[in-house]
């Protein structure tokens, strides 16, 4: 191995000096929701968008705990099934997995590059998407098929939207010491 690849695996991952206020960890999602309930009743073109999965994915990115990630996906999942017409515990279990992978990857890459938040949007929506097919499959039973065309559409979509969010999300860190 070279030094650079063992210095990679060997330092210590440094506390990035910031925090979330409290509004922001339950204001955004609760906002989040709340459009992905409501909105595309009045506006079907913006049904395309998976706002609860995004502020999931930021704020576990972020985080950098595998445990606050799987935590905080849970309670976006769960919250978005009681508002939602869909089975209680499936956006809840979809979620938790997607906040704990997005946890874990951070832990691996710098996830403050624009580029790399696009791909990392990119992939947990057809993640997302697709964990979300195999759970209506296993769980509920339903024969339903999955779009690849339709999800790669919607989640290049979705990953657009999700770039300048997460600079707005970045406006909203407290820095600390």
């Amino acid at each position: 191995m070279n030094d650079y690849r063992e210095e990679l695996l060997t330092r210590p991952l440094r506390s990035r000096g910031f925090r979330f206020a409290a509004v922001s960890w339950i204001g955004l999602p609760l906002i989040a929701i709340l459009f992905q309930v409501y909105v595309p009743r009045f506006f079907q073109s913006l049904s395309y968008l998976e706002l609860p999965l995004t502020v999931t994915v930021y704020f576990s990115l972020m985080r950098r705990s595998a445990i606050m990630g799987l935590l905080f996906g849970a309670a976006v999942g769960l919250a978005q099934d009681s508002l939602s017409h869909q089975p209680l515990g499936m956006f809840g279990i979809v979620k938790t997995l997607v906040g704990y992978f997005a946890a874990s990857v951070s832990l691996r890459f710098d996830v403050d590059s624009s580029v790399v938040r696009f791909f990392l949007a990119l992939f947990f929506f057809v993640f997302h998407q697709f964990f979300y097919w195999v759970m209506t499959r296993a769980l509920l039973g339903q024969a339903v098929d999955f779009d690849w065309q339709q999800t790669a559409v919607l989640a290049v979509l979705n990953a657009i939207v999700a770039v300048p969010l997460f600079r707005v999300f970045d406006k909203l860190r407290v820095t600390t010491l």
